[in-house]
């Protein structure tokens, strides 16, 4: 009701050409028990990208990896309450500002490692920090985002 027409479904379309998967246990598995609030996720896009298309390749591959970073870097915070993530109760959060730093040319298309971890959360707000990896272990972003969230009693 608050999204115009046809945005949440372009939504949708564009989180399902992403192939995202845990390292570990994903936060939603384990609900109720804190745990240590780091998680890593592999992620790429589902297909080969095109070098020759309309967006010059190097943009559209930050662009593509700026919408991912966006995608679990905050369900480190909630792992360390003993909350599943987003999706799962009624937990509702909202980032407050979202800052990354690329480090060296990556693909989108290729596997990509996100470090993920929480170094601090109180008071309805937590602080996650991540790190993104090339498939041969290089760093090739940084990236640091504030969130709100509001857990029920």
């Amino acid at each position: 009701r608050f999204l115009a027409p046809g945005v949440a479904e372009r939504l949708l379309e564009a989180r399902a050409a992403i192939d995202l998967r845990y390292a570990d246990e994903p936060p939603y598995v384990t609900v109720g028990a804190p745990r240590d609030p780091r998680s890593q996720v592999w992620f790429r896009t589902q297909g080969k990208l095109d070098d020759d298309g309309d967006i010059p390749r190097p943009l559209l591959d930050i662009c593509l990896v700026t919408y991912v970073s966006d995608m679990t870097l905050l369900d480190s915070i909630l792992l360390a309450h003993g909350r599943g993530g987003w999706a799962v109760g009624d937990v509702v959060g909202a980032s407050l500002d979202h800052a990354m730093w690329f480090h060296r040319p990556l693909r989108a298309d290729e596997w990509l490692l996100y470090d993920q971890e929480s170094p601090t959360a109180q008071g309805g707000r937590g602080l996650g920090q991540g790190r993104i990896f090339t498939a041969d272990g290089q760093l090739a972003a940084s990236v640091i985002q504030e969130g709100v969230i509001r857990v029920p009693r």
